[in-house]
């Protein structure tokens, strides 16, 4: 393995000529102003006689970028959208983000090119990365020498080329990725007993010098791992601190080159509020000029919960919110509460992220709470007719990951999108009458666009009382993701509607 020095900067390193630093000209982020205060000074430099006409065009170029359009100017990557922050733009345009992945660590995956392309064929646009490398065919982040000893002042090259790969070819596919820095999960149990942080492992640091302990028994979620609480504010533990900063910064030195890069601060943490704070902090400090969006993952399944305000009441530190846990919930409790954190920051919208559904037949666990296939399916599509701005199946077993039901699901909602904007419609469910619990779900455009959900089977009440024109009914099957034939509904009455099939379907009712 070979290993590459650990360096504490996110700037990218400048070309050398006769051992000078050249300064990078830059054509979207710096003022043309800046570009002429370049060029003065390379007049200075000895190697000027050939460079200036070079630099000379460059300037120029810069410069008419200045009189481009205001819609050239304007961001291209991942933000909330300026016309509706409750939702993603990219590259200009607003998005739903929607996702199926087979691994959290995905920057590990041997197969990545081939699955992430699986993805996009289907319509998915979004995926998760943990940090992790706890598996035992990953890349750990540092260099281990030839007694296997890790040394945390050198980097694993293999382990960061794996990571600008998977930023890379999700860019080419205008994939969005939102990354995990931290996951409880590498750090306890039997996972602490090959960790580089751990001090028998490395060769810099003793258990006494990083106030560690060579086991860790219990579940993360007890939070008793002291890599946890590392800042000053906390147990101020400089030895390990310093190398936490590192790989952070190691991180952002590569992510920042990307800009379809969502950022979460940990993996479903029940640490304290004081961590996350510290590195949505350093994240912020470090990121410089560089536009970020960031947000904390509480693991907390009640998101009505004290836990959750420490990203609800923070908008100001949180760009968004991510209530993957709401997974744990089921049916009319899970819409519900996701209904809570809309209703919650209605004055200040954020978007609101699900980066991980659970729910599979093949874990057997959780079958008894309800977490199954079918739970997995209804979450996602009740997720996005509640307002998501993302959606994505989690990992196997525990989730369906890029499964026929995950892509068929994916496939019904683009369909879906090719004749109405999710963004266009807001949860409606006082227009239903005679509806059972968690028997349909409804969003809509009143008068013009519903989107009607059954689980199940069933047969609700649409009122269209207000609006006595036609409308056109289209069914699509999730099973299949095909739509069926159209049916004329009279509107200006209460209109009983029932689906087709017992196994899930949505109807798309339209104004003619």
């Amino acid at each position: 393995m070979t290993a590459t020095t650990m360096k504490r900067s996110t700037k990218r390193s400048h070309k050398t000529v006769k051992g000078q630093n050249l300064p990078r000209l830059n054509f979207t982020s710096r003022s043309c102003h800046n570009n002429i205060r370049i060029y003065q000074n390379w007049k200075k430099l000895p190697y000027s006689s050939f460079i200036l006409p070079l630099c000379f065009l460059f300037l120029i170029t810069s410069c008419n970028n200045k009189i481009e359009s205001k819609e050239e100017q304007l961001p291209t990557g991942i933000q909330p959208w300026s016309e509706n922050p409750s939702y993603w733009e990219y590259q200009g345009k607003p998005v739903l983000l929607l996702g199926a992945s087979d691994n959290d660590n995905l920057f590990q995956l041997a197969h990545l090119k081939s699955h992430l392309d699986s993805l996009a064929l289907v319509g998915g646009n979004y995926i998760r990365n943990t940090m992790s490398d706890r598996d035992e065919t990953d890349e750990k982040a540092f260099y281990k020498n030839e007694k296997g000893k890790y040394d945390l002042e050198q980097w694993n090259p293999k382990y960061w080329q794996r990571f600008e790969n998977l930023l890379q070819l999700a860019k080419e596919r205008d994939i969005i990725v939102q990354i995990e820095i931290w996951d409880r999960f590498d750090h306890a149990r039997e996972q602490w007993q090959t960790d580089p942080y751990n001090p028998k492992n490395n060769v810099n640091y003793t258990y006494e010098q990083a106030s560690l302990d060579s086991l860790y028994p219990d579940h993360p979620g007890q939070n008793k791992q002291p890599f946890f609480f590392t800042p000053p504010i906390l147990q101020d533990n400089k030895v390990l601190l310093k190398y936490q900063e590192a790989f952070v910064e190691k991180l952002l030195s590569i992510s920042l080159q990307y800009n379809n890069v969502l950022y979460c601060l940990d993996n479903e943490t029940s640490g304290v509020e004081e961590w996350a704070s510290y590195w949505a902090t350093f994240l912020r400090d470090k990121s410089g000029d560089t536009n970020i969006n960031m947000t904390e993952m509480w693991d907390h399944w009640d998101l009505t919960s004290a836990e959750h305000k420490r990203t609800l009441d923070h908008p100001e530190k949180y760009d968004f919110i991510d209530i993957s846990q709401n997974s744990h919930k089921i049916e009319e409790e899970n819409w519900n509460n996701a209904q809570y954190v809309f209703a919650y920051i209605t004055e200040r919208p954020r978007p609101v992220n699900s980066v991980k559904i659970y729910g599979s037949d093949a874990h057997q666990p959780w079958l008894s709470r309800g977490i199954s296939t079918k739970h997995a399916v209804s979450t996602f599509i009740r997720n996005i007719l509640g307002g998501f701005a993302s959606s994505r199946f989690h990992r196997p077993p525990h989730g369906l990951g890029l499964s026929n039901w995950s892509i068929q699901s994916i496939k019904t909602m683009r369909k879906i999108e090719e004749k109405v904007k999710l963004w266009d419609l807001k949860p409606m469910m006082e227009n239903l009458s005679n509806r059972e619990e968690n028997e349909a779900f409804l969003s809509g455009k009143s008068g013009e666009s519903y989107l009607l959900y059954f689980p199940e089977g069933g047969e609700v009440k649409l009122d269209l009382s207000s609006y006595p024109q036609q409308f056109e009914l289209n069914w699509i099957s999730l099973e299949e993701a095909n739509w069926g034939k159209s049916i004329l509904l009279d509107g200006g009455d209460k209109r009983s509607i029932a689906p087709p099939v017992d196994n899930g379907s949505l109807a798309l009712i339209q104004v003619k």
